[in-house]
């Protein structure tokens, strides 16, 4: 099985101007010429709004720029700029990888959506008491949906070695089982009762909404079955 990972794997950063960088003192102060000129140079990208950059996209700069850029400071500049949070919070949020130019070019792959998505857990979960895994199962179920894929293509994709982060996926699904199967329930019992929708939420003490919602699911399409 064939998995993927993160163009640039997401570590701690620390906010600076013009982008976020990583926060050991050394790495910043040496590469904050190369971000300087990359703000200066495409402040689309690299200024106020961090969009999720077109794979490929440090080759189309040594390129375009062979006076400008040297290999390795380049390299370890972009590789700063994509572990950022502001940068990890583009590719959470499903937004498409852009061009040089600033153009739309391709769609963030479903993994790298995932895996952006755990590392922002994990910083945030850091800074906290709170438990923040059901907003993070949410974000996870809400991924999934949007990558279109099955269940187990899905799990192809972002499932690796890491128990802890497999944990939290799993987690996710079982939530999304559960409300399924309370879905179809509903519906089965709502359909052997005979009743008007209002005479049904009122008999079990349901929101009448709630139940409208889960019928007009049903029949826009089949509740899914529960997987196991």
């Amino acid at each position: 099985m064939t998995r993927t990972t993160p163009e640039a794997p997401a570590q701690a950063d620390t906010p600076t101007q013009p982008a976020e960088q990583a926060s050991k003192p050394g790495r910043s102060q040496a590469v904050q010429p190369v971000l300087e000129k990359l703000f200066e140079l495409y402040p689309h990208l690299f200024g106020a709004e961090f969009l999720p950059l077109k794979l490929g996209i440090f080759q189309e700069l040594l390129a375009l720029h062979p006076e400008q850029f040297q290999r390795d400071s380049l390299k370890l500049a972009l590789g700063l700029h994509t572990r950022s949070t502001r940068y990890l919070q583009s590719v959470a949020a499903g937004k498409p990888r852009h061009d040089l130019q600033g153009v739309a070019v391709e769609a963030v792959a479903p993994e790298h959506v995932h895996f952006a998505l755990l590392e922002l857990f994990r910083r945030r979960q850091g800074r906290t008491q709170a438990d923040l895994r059901p907003k993070l199962r949410a974000q996870l179920l809400a991924a999934f949906a949007a990558s279109g894929l099955t269940r187990q293509e899905y799990q192809a994709r972002v499932l690796t070695k890491d128990a802890s982060a497999n944990t939290l996926l799993e987690e996710a699904f079982a939530e999304l089982d559960q409300k399924l199967a309370k879905q179809e329930a509903l519906l089965r019992a709502f359909n052997s009762s005979g009743k008007t929708p209002a005479e049904f939420a009122d008999m079990y003490g349901l929101d009448q909404r709630d139940v409208m919602l889960v019928l007009d699911q049903g029949r826009s399409q089949p509740v899914p079955a529960v997987k196991p």
